[in-house]
This record gives C-alpha cells, structure tokens and sequence, in this order.
C-alpha cells in the first residue's frame, strides 16, 4: 500500500467494518517519536531561500525523507524549520 521509503510503511493497519458490512483499511495513528533521541548524521544550518525538501534531497539523497528530518526535530510541519535563516536542523541517520 504505501512505498517501503514512507513513515507509514511499517505501521500497523487496523480495519474498521461499518454498519452496512463494508470493511475500511486504515493505518494507526502515528505519534512523532523524541528528536533528540534519534542517531544524529549532521546539523545544518538554513540560509536564505532553503526548502526542507532540497535539503533533505542534498543530504539525504531523496527530497521525500523530509519527515524523517522533521521527526527529528520534533515537528509537524516542514515549513516550521526554514522560517527562520540560522537556524540549526538536526538530520538524522537513514534509516532502512
């Protein structure tokens, strides 16, 4: 259902059944875990123009594993950690 790369790839899927017997899949909900306790591999800081996607595509190689950048720090929105130019971002550890 959803590519091995997504932060929902190895979530649990639940199934709902409504009242006229249709089965719903569905993921779980996902808690964001601690930043701060995920392996760093660098900090970066934002300068003028950065976008969490271009970062994550210079660093990590892929512009899609923005949500693990943003697991790391802790966020929900992407935009939160280039707002601000000076601005240190954690970059966690790939993960497999």
């Amino acid at each position: 259902m959803f590519d091995y790369t997504s932060r929902y790839a190895s979530w649990e899927t639940a199934t709902f059944t409504t009242k006229d017997g249709r089965n719903i899949a569905y993921k779980r909900r996902r808690f964001l875990p601690q930043g701060d306790t995920m392996p760093l591999l660098v900090e970066v800081m934002v300068t003028e123009g950065d976008r969490l996607d271009m970062i994550t595509a210079r660093v990590l190689g892929d512009p899609e594993q923005y949500w693990r950048v943003c697991d790391a720090n802790t966020v929900m929105g992407p935009d939160e950690l280039t707002e601000e130019v000076g601005r240190m971002i954690r970059i966690p550890v790939p993960q497999v």
